[in-house]
């Protein structure tokens, strides 16, 4: 509890811009980033993102890291009715596959289906994947639970006048990173960019738009590796995405 009350204060220090766009009249993005759980080392993860949407825009963070590095957790964060209230978006990156709970998963989902706008990255898809409701995947936009093995994978940017691919490279190869398994693209959902599985040679969305009842949600299944969170055009992808989703889609 200590810990995440000093990452709150902490985060919301974090205002900056380096953009000649941003200026003193502008009003900051109030941005919400939930990270911890398995595998993934989400201080960098953390870092690399704030200061890629600060290139952007101003904006006022606040990180909240929690449920250790384990694949089941329930954040304290979530227990206020109120969670997400005040935020422009907020941003998933945590990592809780085997979390269960229909009752505690509601709880977030039902902030978004309000109107509360979402960015959701790589394990996000993965986490509540044991659980037997939709919610959280409906929320997500596509349905995954396994993933093929870390490569350099090439991305095909299927909407590439899209505001959220503006400065990805139509030649962008990844870095080693995995590539997830989409089962299924929900109907209020629409592919950005693909990515073919060097295993099964099936062409899966690893990035994508989603329309969750009032939010605007963001995705991609990319992000496993700190190669990846180096890598410009993930950088340019997840902060462009960022604010898409947050309704600053022109900046």
């Amino acid at each position: 509890m200590i810990q995440r009350i000093i990452l709150l204060l902490a985060g919301l220090l974090l205002t900056s811009c380096s953009s000649p766009r941003c200026t003193t009249e502008q009003k900051p993005l109030r941005a919400l980033l939930i990270t911890g759980g398995c595998c993934h080392n989400y201080a960098f993860q953390s870092q690399q993102l704030t200061n890629a949407v600060a290139k952007l825009t101003a904006t006022e963070w606040t990180v909240v890291t929690e449920g250790g590095n384990g694949t089941r957790a329930e954040i304290s964060l979530y227990d206020n009715p109120d969670w997400a209230k005040g935020f422009d978006v907020v941003v998933h990156n945590e990592c809780f596959a085997d979390t269960t709970n229909q009752v505690y998963i509601r709880k977030i989902t039902s902030a978004h289906k309000a109107g509360v706008p979402a960015v959701v990255i790589h394990c996000a898809m993965h986490t509540y994947r044991a659980v037997d409701i939709d919610d959280w995947r409906e929320f997500l936009g596509v349905t995954s639970r396994r993933h093929d093995h870390q490569s350099k994978y090439p991305v095909k940017l299927v909407e590439p006048g899209h505001p959220i691919l503006k400065g990805v490279s139509d030649k962008w190869v990844t870095p080693m990173d995995e590539l997830y398994i989409i089962e299924k693209l929900w109907p209020n959902a629409k592919a950005l960019a693909t990515s073919v599985s060097e295993k099964d040679g099936k062409t899966y969305p690893v990035v994508w738009i989603n329309q969750y009842r009032k939010s605007r949600v963001f995705g991609t299944t990319y992000g496993h590796s700190d190669e990846m969170w180096r890598d410009e055009n993930y950088l340019t992808l997840v902060s462009r995405g960022t604010l898409w989703a947050a309704g600053r889609q022109g900046e």
